[in-house]
């Protein structure tokens, strides 16, 4: 613990609030919210903790906090702040799996879609479904019982739905506003559990028509019928009310969290939501972040009720999001909780040995590097590599990882522009000042480490830039291959050592991933390059071939040998007018004389 931290630790008041911790480059990387701060932030430093826990205490350098008035304030506050700052360690629900809603839209003629996009707009949004096919299905029923209008913009005259009986024409009617609003009362009453009473009263039509000998008629009902048996019925009601409601549960173990939401509607549990991730804090609090988050950043629609284990303050979320919360103490409620109890721990269990394997690959390995470097934890390394063909078409690239990962959003690409052709120290001199010019005007995280894909020379060169001309102190290290183009050595220090990683270690696994991954993106842009020059060189400077030109002769002879090997009457196949189809011909025909 530094004396800044140790100082301010002094300081902490009594009160709610929230607080931001920060690594030694100001960067905020967890953000948390206490009922008391003086006791939880203290908690980080001292007693004993799990190694998540310790990892990211090891690289707080200091911390800010902001005090609330109550709970309530601190927990919207914390999920503001996560938003605002993305930190690193706190709960990052990056929503992978977007379930499929219905929607009727809110204009002067509405409209039933599919949608997985939940806006804040005047539309009523029913859902979610299991998967998009049962959503389709729901829909395709709806179409069929209710006239409401299927195009996406209004024709000039009726469609096929209108003859159908599907469609009321707005595009020819003037349809009432008050039809329109009854159609969507009975769709919402279909759609929170209502269509028992629709198909009562389609069978009550099916008897009527059958009894007027209207067989056609009577069997269209019999057949809406079939489909609301089809589509509403597939799964047996596990509540008797049709309320829609979410069900959460969790499980703690070894500093790692799941929760599990079970999405019941109509009184169906249709689908379900797993989240793993690492626990710094109390794991009541962490789950009233996780529900603040889910149904805020990742846009989860509200459902009528909420139940939670428990042991978590169900005012806070009741004031958060102004829905019903109950904890059920007996019953199918109870029942429901205690199954997403112990899904959340089988799901936990299941997981957790790929988890902690996947930890050991990347941040494990970081601490590795930097434990035999005998520097920080390197968590934001970047490398760098050149590639060229005997100096033509000369590139470089840089890749970043971060926390042992590729960070692809960080990988950038260069094309030198005063190194010479064959001089790999001056385009190496030149793109590592390009990027860490760049990255100080632009107040960029600074990596940790930087990686040359070279030997001493090249890190020197590195070295000269970095700590001479920018006055940065960033460790450089080397990566030197053997004669089989594998990573073989890492060389750091000065003068130079050889720094030794066992083979087998998930250090040096580590910086296989990035030296690989570096020489690829390096050797995929200078092909790239090298084959846009092939084709500018032999194209460009013929009189009446233009871009489109060259994109419809590459298109139909396939190569640019076969163009060079073309007749005119073949390059007049290709749509190429008389003139330029003999001018192409003679380029190439001079081109293989001179040959």
């Amino acid at each position: 613990m530094n004396e800044l931290i140790e100082h301010k630790l002094s300081l902490l008041p009594d009160l709610p609030g929230c607080y931001l911790m920060k690594d030694r480059q100001g960067t905020i990387i967890y953000v948390g919210k206490a009922k008391i701060l003086k006791n939880r932030v203290r908690s980080y430093f001292t007693g004993s903790h799990d190694a998540k826990t310790q990892r990211l205490v090891g690289e707080i350098e200091d911390f800010e906090y902001i005090i609330t008035s109550s709970d309530i304030e601190a927990l919207i506050l914390e999920l503001n702040l996560i938003k605002q700052y993305d930190p690193k360690y706190n709960i990052m629900l990056k929503d992978d799996k977007t379930y499929p809603y219905l929607k009727i839209t809110a204009e002067r003629h509405p409209k039933l879609i599919v949608t997985r996009q939940l806006k804040k707009d005047k539309g009523k949004y029913f859902g979610p479904y299991p998967n998009a096919t049962a959503a389709h299905e729901t829909k395709k029923l709806l179409d069929r019982l209710y006239p409401y209008r299927k195009c996406h913009s209004l024709p000039d005259r009726v469609c096929l739905y209108y003859h159908l009986g599907q469609c009321l024409a707005p595009c020819v009617n003037e349809v009432p506003v008050d039809t329109y609003k009854e159609m969507i009362d009975d769709i919402s009453k279909f759609l929170n559990g209502g269509y028992k009473t629709v198909k009562k009263n389609l069978q009550e039509k099916m008897n009527a028509a059958a009894a007027d000998l209207e067989f056609e008629r009577a069997k269209e009902y019999r057949d809406q019928i079939a489909n609301i048996e089809a589509v509403m019925e597939k799964q047996t009601m596990m509540m008797n009310d049709f309320t829609d409601r979410d069900v959460f549960g969790y499980a703690v173990e070894k500093g790692w969290m799941c929760v599990q939401v079970f999405f019941v509607r109509q009184g169906k549990l249709i689908e379900r939501d797993v989240s793993i991730f690492p626990l710094y804090q109390d794991p009541q609090e962490e789950l009233l972040t996780f529900i603040g988050q889910f149904y805020g950043k990742s846009g989860h629609l509200l459902p009528k009720e909420i139940l939670l284990p428990e042991g978590v303050d169900r005012e806070i979320v009741q004031q958060l999001l102004q829905v019903n919360v109950f904890i059920p103490q007996r019953g199918k409620k109870k029942d429901l909780v205690q199954l997403s109890i112990k899904n959340a721990k089988i799901s936990l269990r299941e997981k957790f040995q790929l988890i902690e394997r996947q930890e050991q690959r990347t941040v494990g390995a970081c601490e590795e590097l930097g434990e035999a470097m005998g520097i920080a934890v390197p968590l934001r390394i970047e490398a760098f590599d050149n590639s060229h063909t005997g100096g033509v078409d000369a590139v470089s690239a840089m890749v970043s990882f971060v926390d042992g990962k590729p960070n692809r959003k960080d990988y950038r690409k260069y094309k030198t522009r005063t190194a010479a052709a064959h001089d790999d120290y001056g385009a190496m001199r030149e793109v590592v000042r390009r990027r860490y010019i760049r990255v100080l005007k632009e107040d960029l995280p600074l990596p940790d480490l930087i990686l040359i894909d070279g030997g001493k020379g090249q890190m020197e060169i590195a070295r000269e830039v970095v700590e001479d001309e920018l006055g940065l102190s960033i460790p450089i290290a080397g990566l030197a291959k053997d004669d089989k183009h594998q990573t073989a050595q890492l060389l750091y220090g000065n003068p130079t050592e050889v720094i030794p990683l066992k083979k087998t270690s998930e250090a040096f696994y580590l910086l296989q991933r990035i030296q690989d991954e570096v020489h690829r993106f390096a050797i995929t842009f200078h092909r790239q390059r090298r084959d846009q020059t092939a084709l500018t060189s032999a194209l460009d400077n013929l009189k009446g071939v233009g871009p489109k030109r060259k994109k419809q002769l590459l298109k139909h002879f396939g190569s640019m040998k076969k163009i060079r090997e073309a007749s005119v009457e073949e390059l007049r196949a290709a749509s190429l007018p008389q003139k330029v189809a003999e001018d192409v011909f003679a380029h190439f025909r001079a081109e293989k004389t001179e040959q």
